[in-house]
C-alpha cells in the first residue's frame, strides 16, 4: 500500500462537472452515523461495536449535488455560530466530561453517495480518456492487469466507480474481491483518512468479525482500534489529500471515512504475478466454502490468460497450467457422466463479449458445461446451474440439457501450446 499523486484532470470528476455530465445517473445512497474515525458506537452512543449500520436508498447525482452543497452550508453556519458564542471555562466541564457527552450522541446522520457507475464510455467520455494518461501499473486497461483479460465488464473491478461524499461518510472494511489489489484518487477538495492492515491478518480480522456475530466477507463492519492493538495486529492509518492516488496490496483489509466534502474514483488492477494470482485463487476457493459469489470467475479468467498471454514467471505459469489441467479432467469427467447416463451435450458456442456462467443456485462459477431446465432452454432464457445443483433436482438430469460451450479438442489445444516464455533479461549498461 502507497500513496502518490497524479497528474490528472481533477476537476472532470468534481461535483458540478459530474451534475454537467450527467444529472440523472443513478446513486446508491448509505445512511450512516457521524462518528470520530476511531471510533465506533451503537445508535445510543453508549456501547462500541464493530457492526457499521447504514440503511440503503437511492437518489441522482444532481439531488446528492445538492444535498452535499447544503451539508457544506450548514457546517459553515454551524461554525460562526460556535465562534459566536462564549467558551465554556474549565469550570464548568472538564474534558473528559465533553467526551463522554460526545459518546453519548446522539450522532448526526449523513449520506453516501457509493457505487456510482462510471463505465459507459458515451455518457463517461472525457473522464475515461483522462484516466488513460495514469501509468500502466494503475490503468483501468492495461496488458498487465489480469483484469482486461476477463472479457468483459465486471462493475465496480475493471470498471471506474465513483463516490460522492461528506464528512463522516464511511467506507466499512473489507479485503477486495478475489484479493485484487486496488486504486483510488482522491478528487477532493476535502481529505479522506484510511485504516489498513496488511493480508497475512485477514484471519485475525475474520475471527473477529466472527466474535462480533458478523459475516466478514458479506457484513458491514468497522474495527475496534483498541482490539487490533491488544491481539498486535499492525494498523497503518493515514489521510488522502486531494489528488493523492492510493494503491491497494493484493488481499489488503482497509477501511475508511471521509475528513471533507470530497469525491473518489476507485476501480480494481490485478498485476501479472505469481503471489496475486495464488491469493486470487486461494480466494475463489474459500468463497465456495463460504457460499460467496466469487466476482472474478478465475476458471474463465485462466483459460483466457493462456490464450491472450505469455507468462515468464515459473511460479505463476505452474499456477496457471494446474488451473487448466484440473479444469480439464473436470470437464472430461462430467463428459463420461454423461455418455453413461446416456445424456448427449448440445453444441452451444461462447458468443463473443459473453459473460462467465455461474450456478443460479449456489454461485459457483461454471465453466464450458452448462446444465439449464428444459424449460428455459425453450424459452432461451438459459438459466445455467453447476452439476451438483443440477442432479439434486434430478439424478438423472430428467428436464436438463447441457450445453457445451468449447470443444475438448481445442482446450487441449490451448493446455499444450501454453508454455514457459523465456524471460526477458535487461542488457547490462
Amino acid at each position: 500500500m502507497f500513496v502518490l499523486s497524479v497528474s490528472v484532470d481533477l476537476g472532470l470528476f468534481s461535483t458540478k462537472t459530474l451534475v454537467e455530465a450527467n444529472p440523472e445517473q443513478l446513486v446508491e445512497v448509505r445512511t450512516q452515523l457521524c462518528q470520530p474515525a476511531d471510533e465506533n458506537w451503537d445508535a445510543s452512543g453508549q456501547r462500541k461495536q464493530w457492526r457499521c449500520e447504514s440503511i440503503r436508498s437511492y437518489t441522482t447525482i444532481a439531488k446528492y449535488a445538492q444535498y452535499q452543497a447544503a451539508s457544506f452550508q450548514e457546517s459553515l453556519r454551524e461554525e460562526n455560530e460556535k465562534k459566536g458564542q462564549k467558551e465554556l471555562s474549565d469550570s464548568e466541564t472538564t474534558s473528559s466530561e465533553t467526551v463522554s457527552r460526545r459518546h453519548k450522541g446522539p450522532f448526526k446522520q449523513v449520506k453516501f453517495g457509493t457505487n456510482i457507475d462510471v463505465s459507459d464510455e458515451k455518457k463517461w467520455k472525457l473522464q475515461l480518456q483522462e484516466l488513460s494518461k495514469l501509468p500502466a501499473f494503475a490503468r483501468v486497461v492495461s496488458a498487465g492487469n489480469l483484469l482486461s483479460h476477463v472479457g468483459h465488464s465486471i462493475l465496480g473491478m475493471n470498471t471506474v466507480q465513483l463516490f460522492m461524499k461528506v464528512p463522516g461518510s464511511r467506507t466499512p472494511g473489507h479485503q477486495e474481491h478475489n484479493n485484487f489489489c486496488a486504486v483510488n484518487i482522491n478528487i477532493g477538495p476535502g481529505d479522506c483518512e484510511w485504516f489498513a492492515v496488511p493480508e497475512p491478518y485477514w484471519g485475525v480480522m475474520s475471527e473477529f468479525c466472527e466474535k462480533n456475530n458478523i459475516n466478514f466477507l458479506k457484513g458491514s463492519w468497522w474495527p475496534n482500534l483498541e482490539d487490533l492493538y491488544e491481539a498486535n495486529v499492525p494498523v497503518y492509518r493515514f489521510i488522502q489529500r486531494p489528488g493523492d492516488l492510493v494503491w491497494l496490496n493484493t488481499g489488503t483489509v482497509h477501511w475508511g471515512q471521509a475528513i471533507g466534502w470530497c469525491n473518489n474514483i476507485w476501480w480494481n488492477v490485478g498485476p501479472l504475478t505469481a503471489y496475486q494470482y495464488k491469493l486470487a485463487v486461494e480466494r475463489y476457493e474459500w468463497n465456495k466454502l463460504q457460499s460467496v459469489k466469487s466476482m472474478v470467475p478465475m476458471v474463465h479468467l485462466s483459460w483466457n490468460m493462456a490464450r491472450n498471454i505469455k507468462v515468464s514467471d515459473h511460479k505463476l505459469f505452474e499456477m496457471i497450467k494446474f488451473c487448466l489441467l484440473r479444469t480439464l479432467k473436470q470437464c472430461q469427467t462430467i463428459k463420461e457422466a454423461l455418455v453413461a447416463a446416456g445424456k448427449e451435450t448440445v453444441w452451444h458456442r461462447r458468443s463473443r463479449d459473453e459473460p462467465a456462467h455461474y450456478c443460479s443456485i449456489c454461485e459457483v462459477e461454471v465453466f464450458n458445461l452448462l446444465f439449464v431446465t428444459s424449460d428455459s432452454y425453450s424459452r432461451k432464457s438459459c438459466v445455467v446451474q453447476c452439476q451438483d445443483c443440477a442432479r439434486k433436482a434430478s439424478s438423472d438430469l430428467d428436464g436438463f440439457v447441457v450445453l457445451q460451450q468449447f470443444r475438448m479438442e481445442d482446450l487441449m489445444q490451448v493446455y499444450d501450446q501454453f508454455s514457459l516464455a523465456p524471460a526477458l533479461h535487461s542488457s547490462a549498461s
